[in-house]
């Protein structure tokens, strides 16, 4: 079980010869298109600090060019950093030596891509088993345990096709059980979804998350999708240009968006199916008869009941049944209607 959160603090990735002598520059203010323009290198990542929950789905979302999958490559290092550090279990991956690095990546860290890279001449056995033949584990002990992932990712049956025989879905689930047969504490997703069909999709969204109530792993998920990133997301980065414009649960973003670019992106969600009634319940007043909601209840189930029981406001409940708030029909129609960005973040934006 994964007991480690990843702290990313600083991070910066200038692409180009001289990356590092340009850091001073960026960080008193020298924006991308001038350093492209005067100094022909390419910002990357500028000052990017996000904190990944142990246990926890962070996903990164943007649009591409917008950093993500340069962010995810510097977690197990593939791309170095110009500076800043990257931390787990109290080690900077941006410090490791050579037989460090590789050690982790072994043992602590999983890729799934989004072109699956599956080895065309292996069977879904042989791909799952890869990682661990690569550290030198028996076959006789790896297959059992890619047995066993095969099998929690619904594909026993299929252990000796090829790649090359099977849908994209199920190529997907294949890349899944050898993330998951290799044990590491550390998922790394990069758009790893993005090229199947959308029902294949969410289905691939629905099993990521049944095996991570069980698994617990500290997974970094890359997506450029917001309904995909507030169904995965226990937080949620949002990246434009190389740097980080808002952080936090779905539930925080949806609701206050920081400026016109996430506005734009929150704009087409469905609210009533995303806020939950804890989110924008009012204080709890006394006088719990009638309705209950669980807080995690969606706003749009949480209309139903009220109205199915002709009442016009319910109490919601902690998990122990504890009365936490209220919420009436009249905070659920205005939570549902978007909003305008707000004022104080406006300002903060210019």
């Amino acid at each position: 079980m994964a007991s480690h959160g990843i702290e990313i603090k600083g991070l910066y990735k200038i692409f180009g010869p001289n990356g590092r002598q340009y850091i001073d520059a960026v960080k008193g203010g020298m924006s991308k298109a001038e350093l492209n323009a005067t100094h022909g290198h390419v910002l990357g990542l500028k000052d990017i600090n996000i904190s990944m929950p142990a246990g926890g789905i962070t996903v990164v979302m943007g649009l591409s060019g917008s950093g993500k999958s340069t962010l995810i490559r510097h977690i197990n290092r593939l791309i170095e950093p110009t500076y800043g550090e990257v931390v787990y279990d109290g080690a900077d991956i941006c410090q490791m030596n050579a037989n460090a690095l590789r050690e982790f990546r072994r043992h602590k860290t999983a890729m799934v891509f989004q072109k699956f890279a599956l080895l065309p001449h292996r069977t879904v056995i042989e791909n799952t088993v890869y990682g661990l033949d690569i550290q030198g584990v028996p076959r006789s002990q790896s297959t059992k345990l890619g047995q066993k992932w095969i099998e929690r990712v619904g594909l026993a049956g299929f252990e000796n096709h090829y790649p090359n025989q099977l849908s994209g879905g199920m190529q997907q689930r294949v890349g899944l059980a050898r993330a998951l047969t290799n044990d590491a504490d550390i998922l790394l997703m990069d758009e790893a979804y993005s090229a199947l069909d959308p029902l294949i999709r969410v289905d691939m969204q629905t099993v990521l998350l049944d095996l991570q109530q069980e698994l617990k792993k500290t997974v970094v998920f890359i997506t450029h999708d917001l309904d995909e990133a507030l169904r995965l997301g226990d937080k949620i980065a949002i990246l434009r240009d190389g740097q980080v414009i808002q952080q936090g649960t779905g539930q925080e973003i949806v609701l206050s968006p920081a400026d016109d670019y996430i506005t734009a992106f929150v704009k087409e969600v469905n609210r009533g199916r995303v806020l939950q009634a804890r989110t924008i319940m009012k204080p709890f007043e006394g006088g719990s008869d009638g309705l209950k909601l669980s807080g995690s209840t969606t706003i749009e189930a949480a209309a139903k009941q009220i109205c199915e029981a002709g009442q016009t406001r319910a109490t919601v409940i902690d998990p122990a049944g504890q009365p936490i708030g209220t919420l009436d029909l009249h905070t659920i129609i205005s939570a549902m209607v978007s909003p305008a960005v707000n004022e104080s973040a406006q300002i903060a934006a210019e």
